[in-house]
């Protein structure tokens, strides 16, 4: 018996992309993404934190190609678990160059990885932030051979503001370790703040990478978000060669008013003004983290 359809819990990303006022270079990737649905096809988990409403891939790249990315970066999100249909079948669709980031079992077989491998998918993404089906720091780390093997890397959703030894933990991986939004710091508390700090700490490592993602998950002054913009900047001079942006389309963690991925591009200007800084960001470094020719 197929199971009822569940109503989506967050709005749609907004459809009328803005076509941004500074032009991206080519080669320009997204590098944090995610697709969902349809529903009949890859269902949600039972204890799903939130449903989000159906953003296929065609969406997806249509979006991408009006703010002038030509690669991106697909992420498991964690409401389907270990299920990454969605992602791997996007990933062959052909319809964009594309990579992807897993969310797998500590106990996935060297065969499989590798067919996630021959599908583009270059790292596992690991949440120590809440409680969702994956694998603990300890099965991560044990696991360490077999990714460095693939050439994969460990992208970490955490909270830094409850993990005063992170950079104790994290920064001992032998192994290329990539935070998303920002290891979760609130950008009230400025460039001083001790989270903060404990993410310039990790990033300065030279196998340590971050992500310019989200900026809705560190603060709540839409639409600019202008106290996320020092945050970014600091980041980008303690790792110029180790950072790279994304939208985090469709936006499942922007509660409230959806962002228009048109301005979430232009904010990437204001956060990296420096043409030559912000082709780094936007074409080399993903293009040496993600395997892109």
């Amino acid at each position: 018996m197929t199971a009822p359809l569940r109503a989506p819990t967050l709005a749609p990303p907004d459809p009328n992309t803005r076509t941004p006022k500074v032009k991206f270079p080519r080669g320009a990737c997204d590098c944090h993404s995610h697709v969902f649905g349809p529903q009949t096809r890859y269902p949600f988990l039972p204890h799903a934190a939130y449903i989000a409403p159906e953003s296929p891939t065609e969406n997806y790249v249509r979006m991408l190609k009006t703010i002038g990315c030509e690669r991106a970066v697909i992420v498991q999100p964690s409401v389907y678990g270990t299920d990454n249909s969605a992602m791997l079948d996007a990933l062959r669709s052909g319809l964009f160059q594309f990579r992807g980031v897993a969310v797998v079992r500590p106990d996935i077989t060297d065969r499989e990885l590798q067919t996630y491998n021959d599908a583009g998918v270059r790292g596992i993404r690991v949440n120590l932030s809440s409680a969702t089906p994956g694998m603990t720091l300890d099965q991560a780390r044990r696991m360490l051979p077999r990714l460095k093997a693939l050439g994969w890397h460990i992208q970490f959703f955490l909270d830094l503001k409850t993990m005063p030894d992170a950079v104790e933990k994290l920064g001992a991986l032998d192994i290329t370790i990539v935070i998303d939004h920002f290891g979760r710091v609130h950008a009230q508390e400025g460039v001083q703040g001790a989270a903060f700090q404990r993410l310039l700490q990790l990033v300065r490592r030279p196998n340590c990478w971050a992500k310019l993602i989200g900026p809705y998950f560190l603060s709540s002054r839409r639409p600019d978000f202008p106290d996320v913009a020092p945050l970014a900047q600091a980041v980008v001079a303690a790792a110029p060669e180790r950072v790279v942006w994304g939208t985090d389309w469709p936006h499942p963690s922007s509660h409230g008013a959806m962002p228009n991925d048109g301005d979430l591009a232009d904010m990437l200007a204001a956060w990296v003004p420096d043409e030559a800084q912000r082709r780094r960001v936007l074409v080399d470094n993903p293009a040496r983290l993600y395997g892109f020719a």
